[in-house]
Protein backbone atom coordinates (compact mmCIF):
# COMPACT_ATOMS: atom_id res chain seq x y z
CA UNK A 1 0.00 0.00 0.00
CA UNK A 2 1.41 3.36 -0.96
CA UNK A 3 1.64 5.96 1.80
CA UNK A 4 -1.02 8.63 1.84
CA UNK A 5 -0.19 11.91 0.16
CA UNK A 6 1.34 14.55 2.37
CA UNK A 7 0.13 18.14 2.36
CA UNK A 8 3.14 19.05 0.21
CA UNK A 9 2.30 16.29 -2.27
CA UNK A 10 -1.29 17.51 -2.51
CA UNK A 11 -0.11 21.08 -3.10
CA UNK A 12 2.22 19.93 -5.88
CA UNK A 13 -0.60 17.97 -7.50
CA UNK A 14 -2.90 20.99 -7.31
CA UNK A 15 -0.26 23.22 -8.92
CA UNK A 16 0.39 20.75 -11.74
CA UNK A 17 -3.33 20.36 -12.35
CA UNK A 18 -3.92 24.13 -12.46
CA UNK A 19 -1.17 24.52 -15.05
CA UNK A 20 -2.30 21.65 -17.23
CA UNK A 21 -5.95 22.73 -17.01
CA UNK A 22 -5.01 26.23 -18.15
CA UNK A 23 -2.93 24.81 -21.00
CA UNK A 24 -5.73 22.50 -22.13
CA UNK A 25 -8.36 25.26 -22.07
CA UNK A 26 -6.09 27.53 -24.11
CA UNK A 27 -5.49 24.73 -26.62
CA UNK A 28 -9.23 24.22 -27.08
CA UNK A 29 -9.87 27.95 -27.33
CA UNK A 30 -6.94 29.09 -29.49
CA UNK A 31 -5.34 25.98 -30.96
CA UNK A 32 -1.80 24.89 -30.16
CA UNK A 33 -0.30 27.68 -32.24
CA UNK A 34 -2.41 30.40 -30.60
CA UNK A 35 -0.73 30.58 -27.19
CA UNK A 36 2.64 30.34 -25.45
CA UNK A 37 3.83 29.28 -22.00
CA UNK A 38 3.49 32.84 -20.71
CA UNK A 39 -0.24 32.66 -21.47
CA UNK A 40 -0.52 29.42 -19.47
CA UNK A 41 1.18 30.75 -16.36
CA UNK A 42 -0.76 34.00 -16.50
CA UNK A 43 -4.06 32.11 -16.75
CA UNK A 44 -3.13 29.70 -13.94
CA UNK A 45 -1.56 32.35 -11.70
CA UNK A 46 1.96 30.91 -11.49
CA UNK A 47 5.44 31.81 -12.74
CA UNK A 48 7.40 30.45 -15.70
CA UNK A 49 9.84 28.95 -13.21
CA UNK A 50 7.04 26.99 -11.57
CA UNK A 51 5.87 25.79 -14.98
CA UNK A 52 9.41 24.59 -15.77
CA UNK A 53 9.42 22.55 -12.55
CA UNK A 54 6.54 20.45 -13.91
CA UNK A 55 6.57 20.53 -17.71
CA UNK A 56 9.14 20.77 -20.48
CA UNK A 57 6.81 22.51 -22.95
CA UNK A 58 3.19 23.52 -23.55
CA UNK A 59 2.48 20.28 -25.45
CA UNK A 60 3.39 18.20 -22.42
CA UNK A 61 1.16 20.34 -20.19
CA UNK A 62 -1.80 19.94 -22.55
CA UNK A 63 -1.32 16.17 -22.81
CA UNK A 64 -1.19 15.65 -19.05
CA UNK A 65 -4.67 17.08 -18.56
CA UNK A 66 -6.63 13.92 -19.34
CA UNK A 67 -4.97 11.75 -16.68
CA UNK A 68 -7.69 10.30 -14.44
CA UNK A 69 -8.29 11.33 -10.86
CA UNK A 70 -8.12 7.76 -9.46
CA UNK A 71 -5.12 7.46 -7.11
CA UNK A 72 -2.82 4.54 -6.36
CA UNK A 73 -4.58 4.24 -3.02
CA UNK A 74 -7.94 3.89 -4.81
CA UNK A 75 -6.46 1.23 -7.10
CA UNK A 76 -4.95 -0.76 -4.24
CA UNK A 77 -8.24 -0.67 -2.34
CA UNK A 78 -10.05 -1.83 -5.48
CA UNK A 79 -7.74 -4.81 -5.98
CA UNK A 80 -7.86 -5.70 -2.29
CA UNK A 81 -11.66 -5.91 -2.56
CA UNK A 82 -11.65 -8.48 -5.38
CA UNK A 83 -12.59 -12.10 -4.56
CA UNK A 84 -9.81 -14.59 -3.90
CA UNK A 85 -10.40 -16.40 -7.21
CA UNK A 86 -10.29 -13.22 -9.32
CA UNK A 87 -8.05 -13.37 -12.40
CA UNK A 88 -5.81 -10.62 -13.80
CA UNK A 89 -8.53 -10.07 -16.41
CA UNK A 90 -11.07 -9.44 -13.64
CA UNK A 91 -8.63 -7.06 -11.97
CA UNK A 92 -8.02 -5.17 -15.21
CA UNK A 93 -11.75 -4.85 -15.89
CA UNK A 94 -12.27 -3.34 -12.42
CA UNK A 95 -9.30 -1.00 -12.90
CA UNK A 96 -10.65 0.28 -16.22
CA UNK A 97 -14.07 0.95 -14.68
CA UNK A 98 -12.28 3.00 -12.00
CA UNK A 99 -10.04 4.93 -14.40
CA UNK A 100 -12.22 5.40 -17.48
CA UNK A 101 -14.90 7.66 -16.08
CA UNK A 102 -17.12 9.73 -18.36
CA UNK A 103 -15.02 12.83 -17.58
CA UNK A 104 -11.76 10.99 -18.32
CA UNK A 105 -12.98 9.65 -21.66
CA UNK A 106 -14.23 13.01 -22.87
CA UNK A 107 -10.95 14.70 -21.93
CA UNK A 108 -9.05 11.98 -23.72
CA UNK A 109 -11.15 12.23 -26.87
CA UNK A 110 -10.67 16.02 -26.90
CA UNK A 111 -6.92 15.48 -26.52
CA UNK A 112 -6.81 13.05 -29.44
CA UNK A 113 -8.84 15.49 -31.55
CA UNK A 114 -6.31 18.21 -30.78
CA UNK A 115 -3.44 15.85 -31.65
CA UNK A 116 -5.06 15.12 -35.01
CA UNK A 117 -5.08 18.85 -35.73
CA UNK A 118 -1.62 19.55 -34.29
CA UNK A 119 0.83 16.66 -34.86
CA UNK A 120 3.35 18.16 -32.42
CA UNK A 121 1.00 17.14 -29.62
CA UNK A 122 0.63 13.47 -30.63
CA UNK A 123 3.85 12.07 -29.10
CA UNK A 124 2.96 13.60 -25.75
CA UNK A 125 -0.58 12.18 -25.81
CA UNK A 126 0.77 8.74 -26.70
CA UNK A 127 3.40 9.00 -23.97
CA UNK A 128 0.82 9.75 -21.29
CA UNK A 129 -1.47 6.96 -22.49
CA UNK A 130 1.51 4.60 -22.54
CA UNK A 131 2.22 5.50 -18.91
CA UNK A 132 -1.34 4.48 -18.01
CA UNK A 133 -0.78 1.13 -19.74
CA UNK A 134 2.54 0.53 -17.95
CA UNK A 135 1.02 1.44 -14.58
CA UNK A 136 -1.83 -1.01 -15.21
CA UNK A 137 0.62 -3.75 -16.17
CA UNK A 138 2.67 -3.15 -12.99
CA UNK A 139 -0.49 -3.27 -10.88
CA UNK A 140 -1.48 -6.56 -12.51
CA UNK A 141 1.94 -8.03 -11.73
CA UNK A 142 1.50 -7.13 -8.06
CA UNK A 143 -1.96 -8.66 -8.12
CA UNK A 144 -0.94 -11.92 -9.83
CA UNK A 145 2.04 -12.61 -7.50
CA UNK A 146 3.91 -14.58 -10.16
CA UNK A 147 1.03 -17.01 -10.79
CA UNK A 148 1.18 -16.44 -14.56
CA UNK A 149 3.88 -16.80 -17.19
CA UNK A 150 6.33 -13.97 -17.84
CA UNK A 151 4.87 -11.50 -20.30
CA UNK A 152 1.24 -12.38 -19.61
CA UNK A 153 0.40 -9.11 -17.87
CA UNK A 154 2.30 -7.14 -20.54
CA UNK A 155 0.24 -8.76 -23.30
CA UNK A 156 -3.01 -8.34 -21.41
CA UNK A 157 -2.53 -4.65 -20.60
CA UNK A 158 -1.23 -3.94 -24.11
CA UNK A 159 -4.22 -5.60 -25.77
CA UNK A 160 -6.81 -3.86 -23.61
CA UNK A 161 -5.37 -0.36 -23.63
CA UNK A 162 -4.57 -0.63 -27.33
CA UNK A 163 -8.22 -1.44 -28.03
CA UNK A 164 -9.23 2.06 -26.90
CA UNK A 165 -7.15 3.94 -29.45
CA UNK A 166 -9.58 3.48 -32.41
CA UNK A 167 -12.45 4.70 -30.21
CA UNK A 168 -10.63 7.83 -29.26
CA UNK A 169 -9.48 8.78 -32.75
CA UNK A 170 -12.93 8.10 -34.20
CA UNK A 171 -12.17 4.98 -36.26
CA UNK A 172 -14.73 2.95 -34.28
CA UNK A 173 -18.32 4.11 -33.82
CA UNK A 174 -18.64 3.96 -30.03
CA UNK A 175 -20.64 6.38 -27.88
CA UNK A 176 -18.93 7.75 -24.83
CA UNK A 177 -20.94 8.07 -21.61
CA UNK A 178 -23.34 10.99 -21.86
CA UNK A 179 -23.45 11.12 -25.65
CA UNK A 180 -26.86 10.82 -27.34
CA UNK A 181 -27.73 7.90 -29.62
CA UNK A 182 -28.92 10.26 -32.37
CA UNK A 183 -25.39 11.69 -32.55
CA UNK A 184 -23.95 8.24 -33.33
CA UNK A 185 -26.29 6.22 -35.54
CA UNK A 186 -25.70 2.50 -35.11
CA UNK A 187 -23.01 3.01 -32.46
CA UNK A 188 -22.27 0.73 -29.54
CA UNK A 189 -22.35 2.23 -26.09
CA UNK A 190 -19.01 2.39 -24.30
CA UNK A 191 -20.13 -0.24 -21.79
CA UNK A 192 -21.23 -2.56 -24.62
CA UNK A 193 -17.84 -2.20 -26.30
CA UNK A 194 -15.98 -2.76 -23.03
CA UNK A 195 -18.01 -5.85 -22.17
CA UNK A 196 -17.71 -7.34 -25.67
CA UNK A 197 -13.94 -6.78 -25.64
CA UNK A 198 -13.59 -8.62 -22.32
CA UNK A 199 -15.90 -11.40 -23.56
CA UNK A 200 -13.47 -11.98 -26.45
CA UNK A 201 -10.54 -12.02 -24.05
CA UNK A 202 -12.27 -14.50 -21.75
CA UNK A 203 -13.75 -16.80 -24.38
CA UNK A 204 -11.45 -16.45 -27.37
CA UNK A 205 -11.86 -14.80 -30.77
Amino acid sequence: MNPKLTLRDKKKEATAYALTEAAFELALEKGMEGFIVDDIVQKAGYSRRTFANYFSCKEEAVAEYFIGSATKEDENMLLAGLPADATPLDALYSLLKLQFTSEFLHKLRQSVSLANQYPSLEPYILSVFRRLQIAAQELLEQFSHGRYADGYTHLLAGAVYGAFVPILDGRLNVMLPGEAQDEHSGALSFDQYLNSMFAYLRNGF
